[in-house]
């Protein structure tokens, strides 16, 4: 059995999705077919403009049978790709021959090995295992949160009706995202209830870098397919019926040593601290939710090129090695030279800028125009919420790649706003936005405009003063 179209593309996340609207865009009269290996696929809606090259969006849910007449679609999933020839091959047998091929198969869960029954060890990365983890929690009474970025930190403080040891490397929470200042923040204002008549107060603090991490990280430069507010749609009840909200227990600098099968049905698991310490922990199961790696489990006929974090190398046009074959999203890496204040994070807000600049740069090819990067890959920019706060992330926000020769200015109200400026030589090179403080447009101006704040000191971030009428 073979097929034949003009564009395929491979993959029903958020990047093969937006690929193939932009191409049905773009090439309104090309034959486009989209391979997924789900009847479900995930397309962005309510897309609203934050700043100029800032978005908010959400991530639905929709049937095959809503993608429209113009691009066809078929479940399968892809074995094996002939590049020279133009045509893959699926694990049903079918041959499909092709102009242009995008590769966004997207991500799998990191779990950890300790070559261990993985049966009581959910990785939280769709909705089917949502749905599992909403299954295993109607009897569950203790459970083990493994991770720190932004789904380990939903669902810290979003399940109810658990007892939560949540196990995190780092020396604070949400680390992925924000330094240690917004994440005592987020936990003052989930564990405190503010006075109805008391008036926030609010602080500005400048420091350089050597302040802004403990000593030991300071060595460490570092900076999550659920789409936005996933956990809202989902009942995420146990079976330890308190009446309270029940706060997580968190185990900072921890991770799992080992763990072991209790009579009960339990797990015993043995945490290790960085100090050498160590403790058990009794819980139900354990959920991993430290990251993702590139999935790409097909063959080719010549070597795709990965990159050193296993992604499939793509230059500025979302090209790999391979004839006419592209990537985007979660399976890929960009390998181009970045933008000062650009760099990559596996984000569902960067899987829909890589599809849809490969749907971009594919349709320019195909009619031998010339198309130049988006831009968007100019300015590092992420929308999302976290414990009931917007967070807007813009540039080196938590100082990524700048060494040691930066400063931060940070201006903090309890149970309101925090908003931290990373600065560079008087120029604003990052910043973390949380709350509604309304300069996410602001903030994008200032970095990539290159403003030298330094006339302004403190004022800068000064309560008293709006910023916006200076800088908009």
């Amino acid at each position: 059995m073979s097929r034949k179209c003009d564009f395929l593309v491979v993959g029903g996340g958020i990047a093969g999705v937006s690929c193939a609207e932009t191409l049905a865009i773009c090439r309104q009269n090309a034959s486009i077919l989209l391979l997924t290996e789900s009847s479900i696929v995930k397309s962005v809606t309510n897309l609203v403009p934050i700043a100029r090259y800032l978005h908010k969006f959400d991530v639905r849910e929709k049937d095959l049978s809503e993608m429209g007449v113009t691009i066809d679609t078929l479940v399968d999933q892809l074995d094996h790709i002939d590049s020279s020839e133009h045509w893959i091959r699926t694990k049903g047998g079918l041959v499909i021959h092709y102009q242009y091929l995008c590769l966004c198969t997207g991500g799998s869960p990191k779990l950890f090995n300790l070559s261990h029954e993985k049966s009581r060890i959910i990785g939280i990365r769709d909705t089917d295992s949502v749905l599992e983890l909403q299954r295993r929690l109607v009897e569950a009474k203790n459970v083990l949160i493994l991770g720190n970025g932004g789904i380990a930190s939903e669902l810290a403080y979003e399940l109810k009706d658990v007892n939560v040891h949540w196990v995190v490397k780092d020396s604070h929470i949400s680390a992925t995202f924000v330094d240690p200042g917004a994440a005592e923040f987020f936990q003052l204002a989930r564990s405190e209830v503010p006075e109805n008549d008391a008036v926030p107060k609010t602080a500005i603090k400048r420091m350089r870098y050597g302040e802004i991490m403990p000593t030991e990280q300071q060595e460490n430069n570092k900076g999550a397919a659920l789409g936005p507010d996933w956990h809202r749609t989902f009942d995420l009840s146990g079976a330890a019926k308190s009446g309270d909200k029940i706060l997580p227990k968190i185990y900072y600098k921890s991770h799992i040593q080992n763990y072991q099968d209790l009579p009960d049905g339990r797990l015993a698991i043995k945490l290790g601290h960085d100090d050498g310490s160590s403790e058990e922990v009794i819980c139900d199961f354990i959920v991993s939710a430290t990251g993702v790696q590139p999935r790409h489990e097909y063959s080719s006929d010549s070597p795709i090129t990965l990159a050193s974090d296993g992604g499939l190398a793509v230059d500025e046009m979302m090209r790999t090695n391979l004839p006419d074959v592209y990537a985007a999203g979660d399976v890929c890496t960009a390998s181009w030279s970045p933008a000062p204040h650009w760099f990559q994070m596996r984000l569902w807000t960067q899987a829909r800028q890589m599809g849809s600049m490969a749907g971009r740069s594919m349709a320019a090819t195909s009619e031998g125009e010339t198309v130049y990067q988006d831009f968007c890959f100019e300015l590092f920019g992420h929308v999302t919420q976290l414990f009931g706060f917007p967070v807007v992330l813009l540039g080196r926000f938590n100082g990524q790649d700048l060494g040691r020769d930066y400063e931060i200015l940070v201006r903090c109200t309890r149970h309101k706003e925090y908003i931290k400026f990373v600065l560079q030589n008087g120029k604003l090179r990052g910043a973390i936005l949380i709350g509604d403080t309304d300069l996410a447009e602001t903030c994008e101006n200032l970095i990539l405009n290159g403003i030298n704040l330094e006339p302004y000191g403190d004022d800068i971030l000064n309560p008293d003063i709006d910023i916006e009428d200076y800088f908009d």
